[in-house]
């Protein structure tokens, strides 16, 4: 009976290269390019999707108070908050959504390279992959907490003193897909450290 591994070099390479790419695509166009638009060196971002109560359009050259917002608020309850001119506090915080989530997958693709890279030296049950593993998890669990929280706290700060507030309540609506999964990760990575524990004391008594 053969025991050649099915898994190649060429292979690994491959998923490494896979993973490096997905990582530098995160890296560029979920970090990079919002941060170049915080800053005014690219076109920012200046529209955010919001949930609002009612069918609403308040336009924002209506009055002075209004239009010294620079905001516009139009369609039915999943509208679009559009900043005319933003500045540098509103970029940001329309920015930072959008940041935040590339910087934690920009680190869950890191550590699962080189978790790869283990894989091509022919062993990925040491200690470490559990540690990263660990980590991965925690990362997955806080992305689900900050990918619906973020949006909305932002958005509140962003109309906050304004005619909109009263258009766009605060609303955070959490799902149970990305906590189930960061359980899932958790749990593998226990399994990885009790293992590599385990076959630790096994050569120990060999």
């Amino acid at each position: 009976m053969s025991t050649k591994s099915w898994w190649s070099r060429t292979d690994n390479r491959l998923l490494e290269a896979v993973l490096g790419l997905a990582a530098l695509l995160d890296g560029v166009f979920g970090v990079l390019l919002p941060a170049l638009g915080v800053v005014g060196l690219i076109d920012p971002v200046d529209t955010r999707e919001v949930r609002t109560e009612t069918a609403t359009r308040v336009p924002g050259t209506v009055t002075d108070a209004v239009a010294g917002h620079g905001m516009t608020l139009t369609g039915t309850h999943r509208a679009d908050l559009a900043f005319a001119h933003p500045d540098l506090g509103q970029r940001l915080l329309l920015a930072l959504p959008d940041v935040v989530g590339g910087l934690l997958l920009l680190l869950v693709l890191v550590l699962l390279t080189r978790m790869a890279g283990t894989l091509r030296e022919g062993d990925v049950f040491v200690p470490r992959n559990a540690r990263r593993l660990s980590v991965i998890g925690l990362t997955v669990l806080v992305q689900a907490v900050l990918s619906p929280a973020l949006p909305a706290f932002t958005t509140q700060a962003l109309v906050s003193g304004t005619p909109m507030a009263e258009q766009i309540p605060l609303s955070v609506t959490f799902t149970g897909e990305y906590v189930l999964l960061a359980f899932l990760i958790l749990s593998l990575g226990e399994v990885f450290r009790r293992g590599t524990k385990l076959r630790a004391d096994t050569e120990g008594l060999v």
